[in-house]
């Protein structure tokens, strides 16, 4: 069989993100909403009844709530385990090794969910689940960003996004089409049918190249150099090669072959002031609403529309469903927009809107008897389904591999992605018990933090990323001698030119980077 399947360049990119980087992010969105659609149904209800809210009251039925959200948040708290194992596993693995053994335990743990028959066997397939997923969600994206060029980086990591909406997507349809059956095939079939994205995943990266900048980290240069040809469709001793492989080895010579510990030590890189962002983007993601298509309201869609807006079930399902088929219409506009207008104004958009969103659906939620402003909530949910996959669903993974060094990528971005899961676990912790004690209250504290947090904290201390090479970018932290100054410092940075064709004065046409040269 021949290398890559045969593909080279542009079909060889494109090959690893349809291939492996949408069956692994259609599961992100699959897991993350599955569970949410299945509380209500008689069949679930029957064999978990300790998490039942939807047929008691009163202190019962707030006790349930507080298991409920520990039952549901367990498959987070692993995914926020096995992000940070990627710190001591990801760079002795590889990238892809890591990324399908994060794929096979994934599959274990929706085998041990769909068989449950008792909660304890439940949250240990949710936890098992969990640190599968998180491993592959600490690694995907630096794979793909590593193997990305810089203009098309943006684009092509973004498209995880859209990823994650199909896979909300999915999980909500499968729910409401399964709403209509009886027994437990109504929420077993949901809870087995997320191991089939791990299995084409299982079976397809192996096929796909690895990282060369992990590769030639490594010292595996000769590997490197035949994968960064393929990647460029051009011979593995070509001047763009020749130039790739020692723009990394440059890297590498200024940032050090680094550990885990070096991030909290004092350094030129400023490592820790990185990791810090990497993790706060990855904290804004979560924190930045309880709506989030990654959280609560993939978690308790249904409860939302159904028990806070007072719609009949069915309306909430097909409601809950056409929310998230609605947010993957939407995701294709950052994935357009984000090499063109940059990581820091899609975030900052982003923040703004689901800020105002969240203010005006507190403010109709409030007034639940009028139909009107039921309405109203509805279209502001949709609203914000808008502004979500543009500036968060995919970009803050995007950022944390970006703003990290090749010497401790695998570390900060465990360290971000891991911090998303955590605070991922704590919002589906505190969801119900939140709708339960302060009602229509609760969406004004998430309108806050987009407003009064994320949108000045992206202003202030993200610097911009769009369009440098990986290894620019550690320059940008180079120059700063504290937090406020590399905003200002990538700003004024001129961008270092692609790959060019220069034609000089004999017409010999050679293809250089940087400055022109004459032969």
């Amino acid at each position: 069989m021949a290398r890559f399947l045969g593909f080279r360049g542009n079909a060889l990119g494109a090959a690893m993100i349809y291939m492996v980087i949408m069956p692994a992010y259609i599961l992100f969105g699959y897991n993350n909403a599955v569970c949410g659609g299945l509380l209500n149904l008689p069949a679930w209800i029957e064999t978990f009844p300790r998490i039942n809210t939807s047929t008691t009251t009163g202190a019962e039925k707030t006790n349930n709530s507080r298991v409920q959200g520990t039952v549901v948040a367990m498959y987070t708290l692993g995914c926020f385990f096995g992000a940070l194992s990627c710190i001591w596993i990801g760079d002795r693995l590889g990238r892809r090794k890591t990324i399908m053994l994060g794929a096979f335990i994934n599959i274990v743990g929706a085998i041990i969910q769909s068989t449950s028959f008792g909660l304890p066997q439940l949250i240990i397939g949710r936890l098992v689940s969990g640190l599968g997923f998180g491993a592959l969600t600490a690694t995907a994206p630096n794979w793909q960003s590593e193997c990305s060029r810089a203009k098309h980086r943006g684009s092509a990591v973004l498209l995880e996004g859209l990823f994650i909406s199909m896979g909300l997507a999915t999980a909500a349809w499968i729910n409401f089409g399964m709403s209509h059956a009886t027994g437990s095939v109504t929420w077993r079939f949901p809870m087995a049918l997320s191991a089939l994205w791990s299995i084409i995943v299982l079976f397809t990266v192996p096929n796909m190249p690895e990282s060369p900048r992990w590769l030639i980290k490594k010292g595996l240069v000769e590997e490197a150099r035949e994968v960064l040809g393929a990647l460029g469709d051009v011979g593995p001793n070509s001047e763009q090669v020749d130039a790739d492989v020692q723009e990394i080895e440059e890297s590498l010579l200024i940032t050090g072959r680094g550990n885990f510990r070096d991030i909290f030590r004092p350094s030129e890189q400023r490592l820790f002031h990185r990791a810090c962002l990497a993790a706060c983007g990855q904290m804004f993601q979560q924190m930045r609403t309880f709506q989030s298509g990654i959280n609560a309201l993939a978690f308790y869609q249904n409860t939302i529309f159904e028990q806070d807006l007072g719609l009949s079930a069915s309306l909430a399902r097909i409601l809950g469903a056409s929310v998230f088929t609605w947010q993957t219409i939407c995701s294709p506009i950052g994935v357009l927009t984000v090499d063109r207008f940059g990581r820091r104004k899609l975030m900052m958009f982003a923040a703004f809107g689901m800020g105002s969103c969240m203010a005006i659906i507190a403010g109709a939620s409030s007034q639940s008897q009028s139909n009107s402003c039921i309405i109203a909530a509805a279209v502001f949910i949709f609203m914000y389904s808008l502004f979500f996959p543009t500036g968060f669903l995919g970009l803050t993974f995007l950022y944390a591999a970006e703003i990290s060094p090749l010497s401790v990528r695998v570390p900060i971005t465990s360290i971000s992605t891991g911090s998303a899961w955590l605070f991922n676990f704590l919002v589906a912790e505190v969801t119900p018990v939140g709708f339960a004690t302060l009602g229509y209250k609760y969406y004004i504290i998430y309108a806050c933090i987009n407003l009064f947090v994320i949108l000045p904290g992206v202003y202030f201390f993200f610097p911009e990323t769009n369009g440098r090479h990986l290894e620019e970018v550690d320059q940008i932290f180079l120059d700063s001698k504290d937090i406020f100054q590399c905003v200002g410092i990538a700003r004024a940075m001129p961008r270092k030119e692609t790959m060019r064709e220069v034609v000089v004065e004999d017409k010999l046409t050679v293809k250089s980077y940087g400055k022109s040269t004459e032969t």
